[in-house]
């Protein structure tokens, strides 16, 4: 069927606006923190596999860091482990950790692979132990309060906090002409594997590659202001007095750490954008308007 006039002139324009974009990223790299509802819905699942694919194509480098933990949660109830939580941290005991390194470096990671490659791609999955990726240390939780003498130091089992990444094996991938998926498993110094938050992955990892952008997506159109409307380009100076009058807290907090941390650390750009909205990471790459919330040093 042929396009109509209108069609074709929208086409042309999206086409044009996307070519200075492409000409400034070509030759970059940029991160993506894969996770939420575009790791679930199946037409989001497809339209990432199809942007990731056409970065690559264009000659932007992406690599994808996922997250899993719905999916993880949902194996442990079907073999009846009940998932326990402190301060929005999975408690992970040995047996759990054997979930997740099965959940994250196998179906999940797998899973991604599998849709990047059959639009096109060439993906290889890794998590943290490969080329000994992501050097990881145990993260405890210190609770404090009132009726305590002394602050309460909670053991949450193999949750850790990257300590190094060595990205040689990254590198290798990118120069090869493949996009690396990286499951966010890490080792520490006692050879045991640990379970990282993805953003934080993400986040250390767009500073240790030297990336243009850190794209994180959420379930939610991006940072809004106390009245609910989309805030979008921010300085770094913006963000912390936001973080300072209460206007980010609660789960979005770790989020806006790691971009700020990411900004503060050579990365041009990061990104929280709405992984809801199909085709999220071209919209925000290669057009003007985008589709989050983009935040500078």
């Amino acid at each position: 069927m042929s396009l109509t006039t209108e069609s074709a002139r929208n086409v042309a324009h999206v086409l044009t606006e996307a070519m200075p974009y492409i000409r400034r990223f070509r030759g970059k790299t940029v991160v993506i923190k894969y996770g939420g509802n575009a790791m679930v819905d199946e037409d989001l699942k497809s339209g990432f596999a199809r942007d990731i694919v056409l970065m690559k194509l264009v000659g932007i480098n992406p690599v994808v860091v996922h997250g899993g933990g719905p999916q993880i949660g949902s194996l442990l109830e079907r073999i009846g482990k009940e998932s326990r939580f402190v301060e929005g941290m999975r408690v992970t005991d040995s047996e759990t950790m054997d979930v997740v390194e099965m959940v994250l470096g196998g179906l999940v990671n797998k899973e991604i692979v599998n849709l990047i490659t059959r639009h096109g791609g060439r993906a290889v999955g890794l998590t943290g132990k490969d080329g000994d990726l992501i050097r990881a240390r145990k993260m405890t939780i210190t609770r404090d309060s009132p009726e305590l003498e002394a602050p309460e130091i909670i053991d949450i089992g193999h949750v850790g906090e990257v300590a190094s990444i060595d990205a040689g094996v990254v590198h290798m991938l990118v120069g090869g002409d493949f996009i690396p998926v990286i499951a966010p498993i890490g080792v520490g110094d006692d050879g045991h594997s640990y379970n990282i938050n993805a953003d934080l992955v993400a986040g250390r990892m767009a500073e240790v590659l030297d990336a243009e952008k850190l794209i994180l997506l959420t379930n939610t159109a991006g940072l809004l202001d106390k009245s609910g409307g989309l805030l979008t380009g921010l300085s770094a100076v913006d963000v912390e007095a936001l973080i300072a009058d209460g206007t980010i807290h609660g789960g979005m907090l770790p989020k806006i750490n790691c971009a700020l941390s990411a900004v503060h650390s050579g990365v041009n750009s990061a990104h929280i954008i709405d992984g809801r909205v199909e085709h999220a990471v071209l919209l925000e790459l290669l057009t003007d308007e985008g589709v989050g919330t983009l935040i500078r040093a």
